[in-house]
């Protein structure tokens, strides 16, 4: 089953462009039934336009891992943020971010195996 749209996981900076990893979707949809309950995407694939990665590009950096379409950032706080890392390791996820302060709480989950693992980072 899938439980993640092309439409919650494509770009939202107004391009509509879709360049998501299918195994990282089904990587997904395995962390969502484990999870058993809903997963709401904040954010999934990121163009290189988008504001936040044109912003690290400018700066001399370059676009993250949501721009390859190997990262989202999941909507969710307190207990149920700390279940999802926990449910999300077991399947294999080596970077997470978590920003659980304030509004707009999200944990970042990320396969890429171009940037260093396993590592945690907050926001």
């Amino acid at each position: 089953m899938n439980y993640f749209s092309d439409d919650e996981l494509r770009c939202q900076c107004g391009c509509d462009e879709l360049a998501f990893d299918e195994d990282f979707r089904d990587l997904l949809n395995q962390i969502r039934v484990a999870f058993g309950k809903p997963m709401f995407i904040s954010s999934g694939y990121r163009c290189p336009s988008h504001p936040i990665e044109a912003r690290k590009i400018a700066s001399g950096g370059n676009a993250g891992t949501h721009s390859l379409g190997v990262a989202v950032d999941v909507a969710v706080s307190y207990e149920d943020a700390y279940e999802l890392i926990a449910i999300a390791m077991a399947h294999g996820i080596k970077r997470i971010g978590v920003n659980q302060k304030g509004s707009g709480r999200f944990i970042h989950l990320d396969s890429s195996t171009k940037h260093p693992s396993p590592t945690v980072w907050s926001y």
